[in-house]
């Protein structure tokens, strides 16, 4: 599996940089999508995860019992080696910040981890990938695709 990762000083134009919800990549791992296919699918753009989806990942094999927790543990090693993950930085947190007290203030707060993504998202101008639009639609500003 080949993903380009995007580099913080790279041109972007012409390329979507794309941060893949845990869903995304649970879905590939459970095949009931075609990951790697819709990945194909997608030659310019830029695949990321962000560093709280890869807890939530962990902590998916980490529950799981064998034989499957060994199967899950394969693909996630694979699936991360070939993905740059975007750490949660002080900028990331001034933006979840941000995200988070408009939420509160609206009434509209969405999950914690939803919340770093999207910040995660926001902050680099990325687009974010889930099959849960719902989740993430109070987040102004952010750019969200169902992966098909």
């Amino acid at each position: 599996m080949t993903f380009k990762p995007l580099a913080r000083s790279s041109s972007r134009s012409g390329q979507m940089a794309i941060i893949l919800d845990a869903d995304v990549i649970i879905r590939g791992e459970r095949g009931t999508f075609d990951f790697s296919g819709w990945a194909a699918s997608h030659p310019e753009d830029l695949f990321e995860v962000a560093a709280i989806t890869v807890a939530e990942l962990w902590h998916g094999v980490e529950r799981a019992v064998e034989p499957h927790k060994s199967k899950r543990r394969k693909y996630l090693e694979t699936i991360l080696a070939a993905l740059p993950i975007v750490p949660y930085t002080e900028q990331t947190a001034l933006e979840h910040a941000r995200i988070w007290a408009e939420l509160e203030s609206v009434g509209k707060m969405i999950g914690s981890y939803d919340l770093i993504v999207a910040a995660t998202a926001l902050e680099r101008g990325s687009h974010v990938a889930t099959f849960n639009q719902r989740h993430f639609a109070p987040v102004k500003g952010l750019k969200v695709i169902e992966p098909r």
